[in-house]
């Protein structure tokens, strides 16, 4: 068995199941001796080298190239090894457990790219990047993944936090001198700066909000009474016949689901059964499931059909839906009504009129959809953000609203001002709590 000072981490780094080829990844302290022990040769750094992996009585393993890293010029900052040999799982099986009997322990989820953190290779933004670059589910979140793993994201965080810092000093000047007759403050444009320091941080937040639904993607529940077009809709906007349709009021009895995407903003649109009373006791369980849904939802899409406008059957189902979700109502079957397709406001509720049918409008409703996402207006600059990203960018938006209006109360003010850098400092990982690292790269796969 090869000793080192540094614990070393073996995992299988490509996929599970066969391939032409498969990598074996160990980083460590002084793994020239494993290497040694594993290949019979010394291999030179950053050069690919054809050799034999061999096992403990010399007989080769498998064929194939090993690429040697050195500390500190390494993914992890560590030495790294990563041998590449044929796809079969046997094989990869096999050379693991050689490096496993040489002194390295099979690794954690995620504890190569939380090495690198940890030694300063990446930050924490970085690290998760990587994650998320790998789950990306469409080409506009790959490149936002992209940008953020440069650093792109990190560097506009750590810009405010920087002029936090500012602002900090500048008010702390004021506490340090009270008898000073010179308004600090008013000197120096610190007013001015924090609001401008707000709006960008403001501009942050929304465009965060926006990758955070590039990411994970927006749920938009089509709802409303029996034989308004809701499974016509969901098979429009999936382009297949997804959901069954007839005439027959009740038709679905249970929630749909698909997967669109529009501009690369993924839709999980969910169809559910016809909101109405019934003594039918499956159809009751769907609709029970239907309002269960509809609390989940981001965006309910209650549908009418245009023929009749809004009934008093419709106005109870408008009335009961959530107040905190956003609820567009789309006028289905205009093509039936004589009407054209049409999008206009009514007692402050967006109003779609289209029809599933023809696709006539369906236009319209794409662009409501992008809108309540967060993607119009900001394109290939949105930021790939995670659900903790998103908390921390609003706690330093409320505690730098609370500072600008305490700026009378000096103390109080300087520490809003903290309290906000602190917020922004954990999105990076200049601060952070031991927990948060273990939840966050407990969730990679294993060999990143």
């Amino acid at each position: 068995m090869v000793s080192s000072r540094i614990d070393s981490i073996a995992a299988i780094a490509t996929a599970t199941g066969r391939g032409s080829i498969g990598v074996v990844r160990v980083s460590g302290g002084e793994l020239q001796a494993l290497a040694g022990a594993l290949t019979g040769i010394t291999p030179q750094p950053r050069h690919a080298t054809l050799c034999d992996f061999l096992a403990a009585d010399g007989c080769a393993i498998d064929r194939g190239i090993v690429l040697f890293f050195p500390a500190p010029n390494s993914f992890t900052g560590e030495d790294v090894l990563e041998l590449q040999g044929h796809g079969g799982p046997v094989v990869m099986q096999m050379l693991l457990a050689r490096c496993i009997e040489l002194g390295a322990r099979v690794a954690d989820p995620g504890e190569f790219t939380k090495r690198a953190f940890l030694n300063d290779k990446l930050d924490l933004v970085q690290a998760e990047a990587v994650a998320d670059l790998i789950e990306a589910s469409s080409a506009a979140a790959v490149r936002s993944a992209l940008r953020s793993l440069s650093g792109e994201f990190s560097r506009e965080v750590q810009a405010l936090v920087g002029r936090l810092i500012e602002l900090r000093m500048l008010v702390e000047a004021t506490l340090d001198f009270p008898e000073d007759e010179v308004d600090v403050l008013a000197d120096t444009d610190a007013v001015e700066r924090l609001n401008l320091f707000r709006a960008d941080l403001d501009s942050l937040l929304s465009r965060a909000r926006a990758g955070h639904v590039l990411s994970s993607g927006l749920h938009v529940v089509l709802a409303g009474m029996p034989n308004v077009g809701k499974s016509s809709l969901l098979n429009r906007l999936a382009g297949e016949e997804r959901a069954i349709v007839t005439e027959i009021a009740g038709t679905t009895r249970d929630a749909v689901r698909e997967t669109i995407q529009i501009n690369g903003i993924p839709l999980h649109i969910i169809d559910t059964a016809g909101l109405r009373d019934t003594d039918d006791v499956v159809e009751k369980i769907g609709i029970e499931r239907a309002w269960n849904e509809i609390e989940r939802a981001d965006v309910v899409l209650q549908l009418l059909d245009a023929r009749s406008g809004e009934t008093p059957a419709d106005h109870a189902i408008a009335v009961r839906l959530p107040t905190g979700i956003e609820r567009i109502a789309v006028e289905n079957k205009c093509d039936l009504a004589g009407q054209a397709a049409d999008r206009f406001t009514e007692a402050g509720r967006v109003h779609l009129r289209l029809s599933a049918k023809t696709g006539e409008g369906i236009g319209f409703l794409r662009d409501e959809l992008l809108r309540v996402a967060g993607w119009s207006g900001h394109g290939e600059d949105v930021v790939l953000a995670r659900e903790r990203h998103l908390e921390a960018l609003a706690v330093a938006a409320e505690k730098s609203a609370v500072a600008a209006r305490r700026l009378a109360q000096i103390e109080l003010c300087a520490e809003e001002l903290r309290l906000a850098q602190e917020a922004l400092s954990r999105i990076t990982g200049e601060f952070r709590a031991d927990d948060l690292l273990g939840e966050i790269f407990s969730r990679f796969c294993i060999g990143k």
